[in-house]
């Protein structure tokens, strides 16, 4: 992925109005941010940890960004595993949250939602990668698949649900 501003970001957003895409916090380490292992830049607001925001590159070059609803309260069992619908990645059950998402437009203003599960800590590109392991979790699983059919898997994974907020 590509580096993005602040204000590329902040404009990027499809679902929240301009003021809510005004006051979110970015990423505590937005300076450094690895983007050269980012597919899409996700993170939790650490000032509203109930938010989370995920902006990926858009289909003419742009950002599109969008806002999310966190649970307040997330399984936190050892044993049992979740799936990220992203990555698909395999986490201990609170490794993975269903994040909902408004609808943009007239429709989520009038509360429609869609929700997926993701990796709670929106990382899905540095889990594919390996820079991240799943908590919890002592093995993992190998795929045949290179990095790049990963990538791109996980990418039409995230179409679809952009294409669901954004429709």
């Amino acid at each position: 992925m590509e580096p993005l501003t602040e204000k590329q970001i902040r404009a990027s957003f499809v679902n929240c109005t301009k003021g809510e895409a005004s006051r979110l916090k970015l990423p505590p380490n937005f300076g450094e941010l690895p983007w050269e292992d980012l597919d899409f830049l996700g993170w939790v607001d650490p000032a509203a940890p109930l938010r989370a925001y995920l902006v990926r590159p858009g289909a003419d070059g742009t950002a599109l960004g969008i806002g999310l609803r966190v649970p307040v309260a997330n399984r936190t069992s050892a044993v049992k595993s979740s799936v990220c619908q992203i990555c698909l990645t395999a986490h201990a059950a609170s490794g993975v949250s269903l994040l909902v998402a408004p609808l943009a437009g007239a429709r989520g203003r009038e509360g429609n939602t869609v929700g997926s599960y993701f990796c709670a800590d929106l990382a899905c590109s540095l889990y594919l990668r390996g820079r991240r392991l799943p908590r919890l979790r002592t093995r993992t699983y190998e795929e045949t698949l290179t990095l790049e059919e990963r990538v791109e898997r996980a990418m039409a994974n995230l179409d679809s649900l952009t294409a669901r907020i954004t429709a």
